[in-house]
């Protein structure tokens, strides 16, 4: 495994209705959800990790500390970046952004924790 401080990874997504607040309920308004905007950043920080994982591992978000800074309407791109702060493992600590053109529009940090699959599983049926 080869996760380091400085890996990077954008992924542009597309507003639609589903993505919305008034849509899942955290609002009335026909804007891009807080929780779906912090899906989109788990999302891209799961897939960047991935990338660097063998196939019998994965990772599994644990916290997110992120704030909503602006609206962003329907239709409309948000580019989610994350980038890798800190390896601790199984810790991940990673930086996560959201933008729609050059306008901010969520940021914060978010851990994630390496786990085998297998064994993740089994405590399932425990």
């Amino acid at each position: 495994m080869t996760i380091q401080p400085g890996l990077t990874m954008t992924k542009t997504f597309t507003v639609e209705s589903q993505h919305t607040a008034s849509h899942i309920g955290s609002g009335t308004v026909q804007v891009l959800a807080t929780p779906t905007m912090i899906s989109f950043m788990e999302i891209t920080a799961r897939e960047l990790l991935d990338q660097h994982l063998d196939d019998a591992h994965t990772t599994v978000g644990t916290r997110v500390d992120v704030r909503h800074l602006a609206p962003t309407g329907l239709g409309k791109q948000v580019a989610v970046r994350a980038e890798v702060l800190e390896v601790n493992e199984p810790r991940v600590v990673l930086k996560v952004e959201a933008q729609e053109g050059d306008k901010l529009v969520g940021t914060g940090t978010h851990w994630r924790y390496i786990i085998n699959v297998e064994a993740f599983s089994q405590q399932l049926d425990s």
